[in-house]
């Protein structure tokens, strides 16, 4: 074992090389401790917000907006699948058969936008109106399809999309708003002509 001499006032001391190292290591130790004890409040800090981040990754006007998107997109293509199916009007049919192809379109495109981590419902429809229409036949569920599902749910995502294009936070759901919206407008003219082939005051 390594030994080393040291003289002060003609009296001999004696550390070994064991001693030392155990010094050094005990040193070592009690600053890595108090390094901790410093970091630890900084980390769960960053922990903390990143855990309320990943929680609540989106604001209210937006959590708002892709729950009306996606019951307005929903509601369109199930009952465009009713009246296709119910409906013997070959422009109503054709007219369902336009909201279903493009309101499926919609749907990819918004989820495609969301964050992630954020729930995009993929079966949110409006169900009060789905089976307001059917128990209706003929004329009488044309008429009710064209003026609640053409009509009134336009009106409706129209308002929803113009409110996010202006007032939401996310850049990427405002610009998909943003770009939907010559859509939705083109549905309501489409809707308001077939309105009046079929005598349906707005």
């Amino acid at each position: 074992m390594l030994r080393v001499f040291m003289s002060h006032g003609g009296a001999t001391a004696v550390l070994d090389h064991a001693t030392l190292i155990g010094e050094l290591i005990m040193k070592l130790t009690t600053v890595v401790c108090l390094g901790a004890l410093l970091l630890t409040p900084a980390v769960h800090a960053q922990t903390q917000a990143a855990s309320t981040t990943a929680a609540n990754p989106l604001s209210s006007a937006d959590r708002d907006f892709i729950q009306a998107a996606t019951m307005s997109s929903s509601t369109e293509i199930d009952a465009g699948k009713l009246a296709h199916k119910k409906s013997s009007n070959a422009d109503v049919r054709s007219f369902a058969r336009h909201m279903i192809a493009d309101h499926m379109r919609l749907t990819v495109q918004l989820k495609a936008v969301a964050p992630h981590g954020v729930e995009v419902p993929k079966d949110n429809s409006d169900i009060a109106l789905l089976e307001s229409l059917k128990s209706l036949t003929g004329a009488n569920f044309d008429h009710a399809y064209v003026r609640k599902v053409g009509l009134e749910a336009h009106r409706q995502a129209i308002a929803a999309f113009e409110k996010e294009a202006k007032d939401g936070e996310l850049p990427s759901l405002k610009e998909a708003a943003l770009k939907a919206l010559p859509t939705l407008r083109e549905h309501y003219q489409m809707s308001q002509k077939l309105a009046q082939k079929l005598g349906i005051v707005e």
